[in-house]
């Protein structure tokens, strides 16, 4: 942006006159340094005629316009009007502009007004002039005085960011490009001493930031220009590109090199360390899968005068929980708990999942009720899965079943899969009523109830020997258009035959034939066992053979478990015998004890048969 040219000097009548009328050549002070700060420059020769300050011969300067030659063509012109001037001026000057006056046309002309307009407001009086030197105008630029021998200069120029601006060697740069971006050895040093590098942060930033440039080799260039550049400084800025840079190749001997340094550079240049650069580097070593050179760098942030903040405590749970060094990592989630630092609600959720994943589910639990009062959700998933953990133990199904609260409206008709695990959890514990009571919410709120939580109610109930109310559950089952599966027969069965009522084990057998044209060996099994404890066993070789009729093969557990009933308590090795051949035939290989056994009372008998 340009500034208007304006005189800041106190003058006396005479110095003004031999100022603006006089021969003397106007300088203005420029070079190709202060050319280069600025992407054009605009000059303006100001000369006071009949009362009025005219500007003449307005001229822009690229910034590739700094060769001395076509600036002294530039001033030439401007003397030589300054000179026509002075011809035909008055030999007086009674006025000035008023400053306001001059201000005003100046910023006129830099919007576009004509080249030669006219200044509106006339001089005020050379008195008044030096009044500008006191008034602190920080809009005016200058209007600089001439030498003690009393001529005056009039210097014009443009005045843009004074901040120097330091230009890139490209020849250099693209010199150290080409030694870095190449394999070196050892006398990669030794190379840069020769090379007369100027290590400016500029320059350095735009060596870190170039692709395909070996991790290792920046490493080493950094650590050259610490010591041998007293030049170079050491700040966030290059820091963070060095790090950025070595992070993206992911090699496990430069990242810890790259730790090294930083350790360097914390213990020289404190204030070039910060939160936002601790953090590539855990997230660096958590990528690499090294959890305890993340948690070393996490240690070192009081040292380096760093906060940790939400990224950081992230990264490095995260780095910890993919070694499966879950209790370190939940001793820094405690200090994110303690600090209410908490990441968005995915990340919150991946929290959760890993300590789950790491047999943590109580722990984290915890985290679940610090976001959820901190009104924060983790996603659905991470949820369903915390409670599902939580059913793993006896003593945090309450915490899951409390969990079920927080679904309602849509999230809650989707939630077959945490309300099924509680159900199951309870069931484990022999809750029955509990699961009886969570099934009847289910019933009347949602989510709907299929096969597999009916079937853990009536499991819990027929386990606990009330299988009353296991059929009751059934028949409510069915009530709902559910239609009992072989699971459901198999488990009520199962309870009648280990209490014993074979009576009602086989009403309830034969409804599961009438409904299911193929039952499963478990559902043999248990009626076969339970005639075996009654030692009836007529009725369990008669199941056997039905079996096949049913397209069910018996398997070995059938067979020994009626060869063992027949061999310990009836004695009846013969029977043993047949059911073994038969086994063969079906390409079943019975166990070394059982076959043993089956010798055993073979013998047993034909000793009797002798001493008899």
């Amino acid at each position: 942006m340009w500034r208007s040219v304006v005189a800041r000097a106190t003058l006396s009548k005479r110095a003004a006159q031999r100022s603006f009328l006089g021969p003397s050549k106007p300088k203005v002070p420029c070079s190709s340094k202060t050319l280069a700060q600025t992407d054009s420059t605009y000059f303006s020769t100001w000369v006071f005629h009949n009362g009025s300050f005219l500007r003449h011969s307005p001229r822009f300067f690229s910034q590739s316009s700094t060769n001395p030659t076509d600036l002294d063509s530039h001033l030439s012109e401007a003397e030589q009007s300054s000179a026509d001037f002075s011809e035909n001026a008055d030999p007086q000057l009674e006025n000035f502009a008023s400053v306001d006056d001059i201000h005003g046309v100046l910023e006129k002309d830099l919007v576009g007004s004509d080249e030669n307009s006219q200044l509106d407001s006339l001089a005020s009086g050379i008195e008044n002039f030096g009044d500008l030197e006191q008034s602190g105008d920080a809009k005016w630029d200058s209007f600089v005085t001439g030498e003690d021998n009393g001529d005056s200069q009039v210097e014009t120029f443009a005045s843009g960011d004074e901040e120097e601006v330091y230009e890139i060697d490209v020849e250099q740069l693209e010199n150290l490009l080409s030694l870095l971006q190449s394999s070196v050895d050892g006398s990669l040093e030794s190379t840069l001493d020769n090379m007369g590098l100027t290590l400016h942060e500029e320059f350095v930033v735009k060596v870190l930031e170039t692709p395909l440039v070996l991790g290792e080799n920046l490493i080493r260039v950094f650590k050259w220009g610490m010591k041998e550049k007293p030049e170079f400084k050491v700040t966030a800025r290059v820091v963070d590109a060095l790090v950025l840079a070595v992070s993206s190749d992911l090699k496990r001997k430069n990242a810890y090199a790259l730790w090294d340094l930083i350790k360097e550079i914390g213990e020289k240049e404190n204030d070039a360390l910060n939160a936002k650069i601790l953090n590539e580097l855990i997230a660096l070593f958590s990528k690499l899968g090294k959890g305890k050179a993340a948690l070393e760098v996490f240690n070192k942030f009081g040292d380096y005068g760093c906060v940790p903040n939400v990224d950081t405590y992230y990264y490095t749970i995260e780095a910890l929980c993919r070694r499966s060094f879950f209790n370190w990592a939940w001793s820094v989630c405690e200090k994110m708990l303690d600090e209410g630092s908490f990441p968005d609600n995915e990340k919150v959720g991946k929290i959760i999942s890993w300590f789950c994943k790491g047999r943590k589910a109580k722990d984290a639990h915890s985290v679940y009720l610090l976001a959820k009062e901190n009104n924060q959700h983790p996603p659905r998933s991470s949820v369903n899965f915390l409670i599902s953990s939580l059913c793993r133990e006896d003593e945090t199904v309450k915490l899951a079943s409390e969990m079920l609260c927080d679904f309602s409206g849509e999230a809650r008709k989707y939630a077959i899969k945490p309300f099924s695990a509680v159900i199951q959890g309870l069931s484990r514990m022999r809750d029955a009523d509990g699961a009886k009571e969570l099934l009847s919410s289910m019933i009347a709120e949602g989510p709907p109830p299929g096969n597999a939580v009916f079937n853990s109610v009536i499991n819990c109930y027929a386990k606990a020997g009330d299988l009353g109310e296991a059929m009751q559950v059934k028949k409510l089952m069915q009530s709902r258009g559910l239609k009992p599966d072989v699971y459901t027969y198999t488990v009520i069965l199962s309870g009648y035959a280990n209490g014993g009522q074979m009576n009602e084990a086989c009403e309830v057998f034969a409804e599961a034939k009438k409904n299911h044209s193929k039952l499963s060996p478990v559902t043999y099994h248990t009626l076969i066992r339970g005639y075996c404890k009654l030692e009836e066993f007529g009725k369990a070789l008669k199941l056997v053979g039905e079996m096949k009729d049913f397209g069910v093969q018996p398997n070995v557990d059938e067979y020994n478990k009626l060869i063992q009933s027949l061999c310990l308590k009836a004695l009846d090795w013969e029977t043993s015998e047949n059911l073994l051949a038969e086994m063969k035939e079906n390409g079943l290989h019975l166990n070394g004890i059982t076959r043993g056994l089956i010798r055993a009372v073979k013998e047993m008998e034909e000793e009797e048969l002798v001493l008899g």
